[in-house]
């Protein structure tokens, strides 16, 4: 039977690091009484301002809410919004010193305007080319200064398709990685599916799956999803693969087994940062482990509990640990 207050306080002894684009949430909250007379808009009387973790950063703050010693690897632009994240990401115990800061880049921010729970708008600052060569050098310095002063046990390459993940920079990070048995994982978007060649943990969604290998198939199935692995296997030759299945739970497969994990029945109130949940917790479940399946069930559990809360939410420790010890035998 699996201990998990032994597992729990395993976490706090791991070193992590989180490599991929940061943002900041930015979240105007306010009332519509009034139609402009200047044009058909609504006027938002603001009345709150909120600004949150997001991105890569909110895949940190789901391995800081678990215990583990968290780092920062990213790029942020030299303005405001990049002093409020950083200041953000300090506050919630997440290690900042290896943040490089660019005259070439804008910091991301996503802006919500919402009244009544409702988004009137959202306005997006953000440069999602990839980053220039000098940056991408500067940011290779400052991981293999963490990686000499830190020696952590995981890197988690979080890529949300904004730059800072260049398929240079994600080659020359797993090898690193590999030369010093550090585990690897990633949770991939489209523009660099296949670069992650010798991760150990790849953790896409369903239909960034059929999108990579375009495949129309409806049927999910066991078979199916055995034969997705073997085919993401050829491109990438990793060790395991990780799929949410959005209601249906996830499939893992490893050298060994694989199984889809059902769902557990919850009132879903918002899948958004769900996929930074899953990866965050399964990267340190299979770390504390190396136990694929225990790493797939817990992570499955975990990304249901964010669901139930509106708005993106790191895991709460003390509920996911009550939860598996009451789920999971």
């Amino acid at each position: 039977m699996q201990d998990f207050d032994k597992l729990f306080h395993q976490f706090t002894q791991l070193k992590v690091a989180v490599v991929g684009d940061v943002m900041l949430d930015t979240y105007w909250l306010g009332n519509v009484d009034r139609i402009s007379p200047e044009a058909p808009v609504p006027v938002v009387a603001l009345n709150k301002k909120e600004q949150r973790i997001g991105g890569a950063a909110n895949v940190a703050l789901n391995v800081a809410a678990l215990g583990a010693n968290i780092s920062m690897i990213s790029i942020l632009g030299n303005d405001d919004e990049g002093e409020q994240l950083t200041r953000l990401l300090a506050a919630n115990h997440i290690n900042t010193k290896y943040l490089v800061h660019s005259e070439h880049r804008i910091t991301t921010n996503k802006i919500r305007i919402i009244s009544r729970n409702q988004h009137m708008m959202r306005l997006d600052a953000e440069m999602a080319d990839d980053i220039k060569t000098a940056d991408e050098e500067r940011l290779l310095y400052a991981f293999e200064n963490y990686l000499a002063a830190e020696s952590p046990h995981i890197v988690i390459l979080e890529d949300y398709n904004k730059g800072v993940l260049t398929e240079n920079l994600i080659k020359k990070i797993i090898s690193l990685c590999k030369k010093q048995n550090i585990i690897t994982t990633v949770d991939p978007k489209r523009k660099n599916f296949f670069a992650y060649t010798g991760i150990d943990i790849f953790k896409p969604n369903l239909k960034e799956v059929k999108d990579g290998l375009n495949i129309l198939q409806q049927n999910v199935t066991l078979s199916f999803l055995k034969d997705v692995h073997l085919l993401l296997q050829e491109k990438l030759d990793h060790k395991i693969s990780l799929i949410t299945l959005s209601e249906k739970g996830v499939f893992y497969q490893d050298d060994k087994n694989a199984a889809v994990i059902p769902t557990h029945i919850r009132s879903i109130a918002d899948v958004s940062g769900a996929g930074d949940t899953v990866i965050a917790v399964a990267s340190l479940v299979y770390a504390a482990t190396k136990d694929a399946r225990l790493m797939s069930e817990m992570a499955n559990i975990a990304g249901g509990l964010v669901c139930e809360e509106v708005g993106t939410v790191a895991i709460d420790k003390m509920k996911l640990l009550q939860e598996c010890k009451h789920l999971l035998p």
